[in-house]
């Protein structure tokens, strides 16, 4: 039976697989959009957008658990706080928009773009 089989493991073990969603999202907050795969922003659309709604109450604990995920990068946290979040205030959710690009020349993977609505 697949019980607990929900995540993409998307090739990697769970501690390469934390730091790529890490790392993406960190991109994200930065630019505003990204391309990957499609797999890897599937797998990143609910792990920023928890992120987007814990960081619209700016304390402490939720500081403290957004720098816990996001990695000890200052600049991106100050960002997510000061300039996303304020965005979407009044936004209840789906602050992400996938949109499929197509495939990739070399191994024709899908290629899709994610971007902060």
């Amino acid at each position: 039976m697949k019980h607990h089989d929900k995540k993409r493991k998307l090739g990697r073990v769970r501690r390469q697989r934390s730091a790529l969603l890490r790392s993406l999202a960190r991109s994200l907050i930065q630019h505003g959009k990204i391309e990957t795969t499609e797999a890897k922003a599937k797998e990143l659309r609910p792990f920023i957008e928890r992120l987007i709604t814990k960081s619209r109450v700016d304390s402490v604990a939720s500081r403290r658990l957004i720098v816990e995920r996001l990695g000890n990068d200052r600049k991106t946290v100050d960002k997510l706080f000061k300039q996303v979040s304020s965005r979407y205030k009044d936004r209840t959710g789906g602050y992400t928009r996938i949109i499929k690009t197509g495939r990739r020349a070399d191994d024709a993977a899908k290629l899709a773009r994610i971007d902060l609505v």
